[in-house]
């Protein structure tokens, strides 16, 4: 079978002579058809603009025209006219910086007292410079961890959620030693606290469980402080909680005090709370068991 005659023709894109299998193909490859498209919508969105604009401009003209020999404007015309909105000329007219007379609904302001405001004009004067003191003293993560006693991660987070000024050196990281003294100084973990309790030394001295310890230093935002991955608790405050705590608080368990001693799932316990009808007391956000009666209901096997 004879293949069909080749046509030549002249891209109409790069201008290349190419062998065409229609005679309605225009360029002489993919590439150039979407570079021809891509051309074509450019040029397109230039005379929209243009035209656009060639609008606007007849129209800001025409609404001048209208007014430039006008003795008195409105408001609408009078921002037209200064070329600022409508809001900014009533706060000049509640000033006092312009002068207007109300006939009725309507607002009119004299162009002859624009003019003179602009006759009557200063030299114009640039306003004093803001610009901040530069940040000299920086400290960069490492000393932060030192005497801090943070994690690297830690101080990203922080720095990040309180804005630190930071700069970036030969890869390492520097914060505003002045912005990471201020924002520890609020924290009540190191100064004038001499004495600290473990986990663990709260555990033994007061009979707790882990999951009790956490919560009680968690509802009265014990003071803290952390070396490597052990965390301290203030000793002067949890004696002085302890020791005001009330009798009847240690007749309650909080639902993880009683998981941990019972070894039980937090479904086992609201299980044997509502079949058993263990009378439990809501303190805020937290469920607290009657300590006495759930060691009744679970101090022998239960068959069930």
């Amino acid at each position: 079978m004879k293949s069909k005659d080749k046509i030549l023709k002249v891209c109409e894109f790069c201008g290349n002579t190419f062998e065409a299998g229609k005679i309605t193909t225009r360029y002489c490859s993919h590439s150039c058809n979407s570079r021809a498209y891509k051309a074509n919508k450019r040029e397109w969105k230039l005379v929209t603009m243009n035209h656009r604009v060639a609008q606007e401009v007849e129209m800001i003209s025409d609404q001048y025209e209208k007014i430039k020999d006008k003795e008195f404007l409105s408001v609408s015309e009078t921002a037209f006219l200064l070329s600022v909105g409508r809001m900014t000329v009533y706060r000049h007219l509640h000033s006092g910086y312009l002068k207007a007379v109300q006939i009725g609904a309507k607002t009119f302001i004299r162009r002859k007292d624009i003019d003179d405001k602009f006759d009557a004009a200063e030299s114009f004067k640039a306003k004093p410079s803001t610009d901040r003191n530069p940040i000299s003293e920086l400290c960069t993560v490492a000393e932060i961890k030192d005497k801090y006693k943070v994690n690297e991660s830690w101080i990203f987070r922080v720095a990040k959620e309180n804005n630190f000024p930071r700069t970036l050196n030969k890869g390492k990281t520097y914060f505003s030693r002045k912005h990471v003294d201020a924002y520890f100084s609020k924290k009540r973990y190191e100064t004038g606290i001499a004495e600290w309790y473990s986990v663990d030394d709260i555990k033994e001295k007061y009979n707790m469980t882990t999951s009790g310890v956490y919560t009680f230093v968690y509802e009265n935002n014990i003071p803290k402080k952390k070396e490597g991955k052990f965390v301290y608790y203030s000793k002067v405050h949890v004696d002085k909680l302890k020791s005001e705590e009330q009798p009847a608080k240690q007749e309650y368990y909080t639902i993880p005090e009683a998981m941990e001693k019972y070894n039980m799932s937090r479904d086992q316990i609201y299980h044997y709370v509502k079949y058993h009808n263990v009378p439990k007391v809501k303190v805020g956000k937290f469920i607290k068991i009657s300590r006495p009666d759930l060691d009744r209901v679970l101090e022998n096997p239960l068959i069930l």
